[in-house]
């Protein structure tokens, strides 16, 4: 029953148009980025890699296509996983977070997934069926072996449910990850048990109509069939979520500020492993990205904070594995 209610909440949300971002704009043809068979070794001192631009991957019987952006230097490079809301796609991902533009710059390999053709989107753990987390494993050891990148210092970070798939990672992954980002999508799932100690960061608004930020069901702004789709689902409040994420990972000394205006930062300052646990709260803000591109039919879009910048420096804090 509950896998049933979740799939007709991504059909809703699809529906809604959860997706963000500008139109895609024309990308180079694909080339197949071989089979995954497994960690391997590292592709460091092995020669030329991949290139930037997009690939497929074979993958459990399907062609599972990436974008790849590239930092410049011989590396060993930090990998970002960057994740697609429902109803979009990885050219629009891109484009909205800005993670391949600004986090190349820093040195790191950024890769775009797309969910698989004919789906309505990723398919998290524990909800019937397989998931994607095999998935998005391969990629990770693809990369792994064909370019030179840090296996310890592995990231994650979503729009939407995007950002459900990225919390999901956490334990899903088994560890493996030093850190995610959720942006509007952190109380979707509820956290895992067990989870290992991992940063996240999240970021949702208050105006959230989509995704709500004090919970209940989805979909408020919807037209009535969709919103009562939306009442088959009911999510946790969004600060319910982060108290419960720190309860699994065993964080203390919740803090508040106001970094800007209508930002409100809330962060646990003492947890295991030296990972940190922070949400900002936007106050008015829709279901959007902060500091990106307005989407105005998914609500305001803050300037007062570049989330983009913010994962990143956090990221960059976060402790190797």
């Amino acid at each position: 029953m509950r896998a049933r209610v979740i799939m007709l909440m991504v059909a809703a949300l699809v529906a809604a148009g959860c997706a963000a971002g500008p139109p895609p704009a024309a990308s180079p043809p694909a080339r197949p980025s071989g089979a995954s068979t497994g960690a391997g070794v590292n592709g460091c001192g092995r020669g030329p890699g991949l290139e930037a631009g997009r690939h497929v991957l074979s993958h459990g019987g399907l062609r599972r296509r990436f974008l790849l952006a590239l930092p410049e230097g011989g590396g060993p490079h930090p990998v970002i996983l960057d994740l697609h809301g429902l109803g979009s796609g990885a050219v629009q991902q891109r484009a909205y977070s800005r993670l391949a533009e600004q986090g190349t710059r820093r040195g790191y390999v950024v890769a775009t997934p797309q969910a698989a053709d004919g789906r309505l989107g990723w398919t998290l753990p524990r909800t019937g069926g397989p998931d994607d987390t095999a998935f998005l494993a391969a990629l990770l050891d693809h990369l792994r072996r064909t370019l030179c990148v840090d296996a310890r210092r592995q990231f994650a970070a979503g729009m939407s449910y995007g950002a459900a798939m990225a919390v999901s990672l956490v334990c899903a992954l088994d560890g493996r990850l030093s850190a995610v980002a959720a942006v509007a999508g952190l109380n979707i799932v509820r956290p895992c048990q067990d989870a290992p100690p991992t940063t996240i960061v999240a970021f949702h608004g208050t105006g959230d109509q989509v995704v709500p930020y004090e919970g209940g069901h989805p979909l408020r702004s919807a037209p009535g069939d969709l919103r009562a789709l939306g009442r088959l689902v009911t999510l946790e409040p969004v600060e319910r979520a982060a108290a419960a994420w720190a309860a699994r990972l065993g964080c203390t000394g919740r803090a508040t500020a106001r970094p800007a205006g209508n930002v409100r930062l809330q962060r646990w300052r003492t947890c295991p492993g030296r990972a940190t646990l922070a949400l900002y709260t936007v106050e008015g803000g829709g279901h959007t990205w902060p500091g990106s591109a307005d989407v105005p039919r998914l609500g305001p879009v803050t300037r007062d904070l570049d989330a983009t910048a913010v994962i990143l420096n956090a990221f960059d804090r976060a402790p190797s594995r």
